[in-house]
């Protein structure tokens, strides 16, 4: 059997972690890279801010090549998908075919990403597609899978959820309208451990941080961090520094 090669979108978070685990497991499949997007001013990984030292330990714990994508601050969609594109050619040029996500129930996500692939001849898959997340995030704690709150939105939750481990008391302590594994954007996550890794990612816990981000000046910009929805421009998010050791 001819194995399918593809890159694996790698977020640094829990959901990617279990979507490479599964992944891993799928006998049809040889994951050549990791693909993450980093913000090209401050060298973090868009949204979750880990620092890209710790990216690269990552991804050298778990034994597969990473590819960077350096995205400006607040890109606009065109700015996202003109790298992005540049990005899948060259792998594309070193004959990979697939492109594995960690997208859980989406949908409208999901069709964006299909319809972008199908132009350059991708094809999209997604390990952990549609099983419930109150499923997965057990199942993530019950493999030994070890991950750290990197950035909460304060629509969703307050400070105090910042910097901690995802256990039965996190998940226990989430309020009702947040989703388990955070899909809706509620937080993002950084996974130091774990069934993937040869040894777990040694860190310090820094500052935790308030941040805002700005309208975009033309009012109808469309940025690839965010959504059309001008709403969300009235929320901050706090993050937590993690420091390498």
């Amino acid at each position: 059997m001819t194995l399918k090669k593809a890159l694996f979108n790698w977020s640094s978070g829990k959901d990617s972690a279990l979507a490479l685990y599964k992944i891993l497991q799928n006998p049809e499949f040889e994951i050549n890279y990791l693909l993450t997007s980093v913000n090209q001013q401050f060298q973090r990984i868009s949204m979750h801010g880990v620092r890209v030292e710790l990216l690269g330990q990552q991804a050298q714990s778990i034994g597969i090549p990473l590819e960077i994508m350096q995205i400006p601050e607040m890109p606009t969609m065109e700015v996202y998908e003109d790298v992005m594109q540049k990005s899948l050619e060259k792998l594309k040029n070193k004959g990979i075919t697939h492109s594995v996500f960690g997208d859980i129930f989406l949908e409208d996500l999901r069709q964006y990403r299909e319809d972008k692939l199908a132009k350059m001849d991708f094809e999209g898959v997604f390990p952990i597609w549609k099983i419930p997340t109150k499923e997965l995030i057990q199942e993530f704690i019950a493999l030994g899978f070890k991950t750290i709150v990197v950035c909460v939105n304060e629509r969703y939750l307050d400070k105090s959820f910042t910097g901690r481990i995802i256990d039965q008391q996190f998940i226990d302590d989430l309020p009702e309208n947040v989703d388990v594994c955070g899909e809706n954007g509620e937080f993002h996550t950084f996974t130091f451990d774990g069934p993937i890794f040869k040894k777990p990612i040694d860190f310090e816990i820094g500052e935790i941080v308030y941040r805002k981000y700005e309208k975009p000046k033309q009012a109808s910009s469309n940025t690839a961090c965010d959504t059309n929805d001008t709403s969300a421009y009235d929320y901050g998010f706090w993050y937590c520094d993690l420091i390498p050791k």
